[in-house]
């Protein structure tokens, strides 16, 4: 008999994507094939989702979907079971889906109330022929999907809440209540009710039968005062349901040895042809040909989580060291005109591609020597696995995933050969300078910098043990 999951994602690569969110939603389904797990996933209707769809059939409809009506599409797309929610009042909007120009759009509390609505409505067994063991609902944008399922008293699935970012959370005015369809003791501090608003992350964590996080370091740190923003005192009170499973990367996905994003592949038997995509990437870049400096990248969101302030004040270090630095990534405007400052202040070393490119991406990861990773709290991170893969050495700070994934290539670490990057104390100049020195000391030991690539591209990377853990997670709730 299948076993069935319905997971529920605001985006979800590669038919919409923001950040690391989509990748996981994405990649998970595939992975969990392989343990016997059928997932159907739900999403928002956006433009670029529906254009997407093969296969379409209109499957449930509303004549008030929160504001308007709306339709429930079963469909496939890039090899994945969807349902996608056809509601144009609520998505039909270009580009980013949380925001358009003048920020975040003024009725995303029903856009994703939606979200959550329809997700209860499928796990109530509201469709003919369908109705899945587990629901899992990913990050805020889906937090209220558990507590619609507590509030119907009916019979209902088990429920999975996964964090992938516990800084977004979700809130909104207490007034939208009714509005939200929850009932009127759902105002409660074992409701939904957090700081005197509407918590859709705060209900997903209070009523989902398991909570999961996307590192184990990670699940440590939200349980602590300064890590929980807010949140840590309900996730202590629910730390027996609470855990940790890392994240994988998807291997078909990010391969050196067939991306097309690469002029030439490679392996990690085959290392000398990298340096075509060392070339590349300093020419993309405006970086010099300076084949014998260690070129660093960053592909990121330029935020103050990231860490990307400590990156722009060890800049003269960088430089001092002879390092060329090219980043990929968009944020915060003080820190893009930053580094705009700092390209334009040294052509030839430092080289910026403000947005996101999904090809340089993987350009910057095959063509870099080092990825600097200096964040200040990372869930798990991705862009580090990418970088081991491709052997791009992974500097990060000694955080969350970053903590759980690179193994710090000390002194003991180099002699038993299992090193596969560098971990630094905190992001702040200091610690990243200090890291920025050991990295140009192993860059001077060849034979030790080509280990740590080596060791790096055979770490598995995959999703095929968070798969596993996921399996015998839904089986214990369902």
């Amino acid at each position: 008999m299948t076993f069935t999951v319905l997971s529920v994602a605001s985006e979800l690569y590669p038919l919409i994507k923001t950040g690391g969110l989509a990748d996981v939603a994405g990649a998970l389904p595939g992975a969990l094939a392989t343990e016997g797990i059928a997932v159907h996933s739900l999403l928002p209707g956006y433009p670029a989702v529906l254009e997407k769809l093969e296969q379409a059939e209109v499957v449930l409809r509303w004549d008030d979907l929160f504001g308007g009506a709306g339709r429930l599409l079963a469909a496939r797309a890039a090899g994945l079971d969807l349902f996608v929610i056809d509601a144009p009042h609520l998505y039909a909007r270009p580009g980013n889906p949380y925001s358009g120009p003048q920020g975040d759009w003024g009725d995303n509390p029903q856009r994703f109330a939606a979200l959550g609505w329809v997700a209860a409505e499928l796990g109530l067994g509201r469709l003919s022929g369908f109705r899945p063991d587990v629901v899992h609902a990913h990050d805020w944008q889906a937090g209220l999907a558990p507590a619609y399922l507590h509030y119907a008293e009916a019979s209902r699935p088990g429920t999975v809440m996964t964090v992938h970012n516990l800084a977004f959370q979700g809130q909104c005015a207490p007034e939208l209540l009714s509005a939200l369809r929850l009932p009127p003791h759902a105002w409660a501090i074992d409701g939904v009710e957090y700081f005197g608003g509407i918590g859709f992350l705060k209900a997903g964590l209070h009523f989902a039968d398991r909570i999961t996080t996307v590192s184990p370091s990670y699940a440590a740190e939200i349980r602590t005062e300064e890590g929980g923003m807010g949140l840590g005192g309900l996730l202590r009170t629910r730390a027996a349901d609470l855990s940790g499973i890392l994240n994988g990367i998807d291997t078909g996905v990010w391969d050196p040895a067939a991306d097309p994003a690469l002029p030439a592949p490679y392996s990690e038997k085959n290392l000398p042809a990298r340096e075509a995509s060392r070339a590349a990437l300093r020419a993309r870049m405006g970086l010099a040909e300076r084949p014998l400096a260690p070129l660093l990248g960053i592909v990121s969101r330029l935020s103050w989580q990231k860490g990307m302030d400590a990156v722009l004040e060890a800049l003269p270090a960088l430089l001092g060291h002879g390092m060329q630095l090219a980043v990929l990534g968009s944020g915060d405007r003080a820190l893009e005109e930053g580094f705009a400052a700092a390209a334009a202040a040294h052509p030839g070393q430092v080289g910026l591609h403000r947005g996101y490119d999904e090809a340089l991406a993987h350009l910057v990861q095959g063509g870099s020597d080092a990825l600097l990773v200096p964040s200040r709290f990372e869930p798990c991170g991705l862009t580090q696995l990418c970088a081991l893969r491709y052997g791009a050495v992974p500097v990060v700070a000694r955080v969350g995933g970053l903590a759980d994934t690179i193994i710090d290539a000390n002194e003991m670490a180099l002699a038993a050969g299992v090193g596969t990057g560098l971990q630094f104390t905190a992001a702040a100049r200091a610690p990243l300078e200090a890291a920025l020195g050991r990295l140009a000391q192993l860059w001077q030991d060849r034979p030790a910098w080509q280990q740590l690539q080596r060791n790096g591209m055979q770490a598995d990377v995959s999703w095929r043990r968070p798969a596993r853990h996921y399996a015998a997670l839904y089986r214990a709730v369902a």
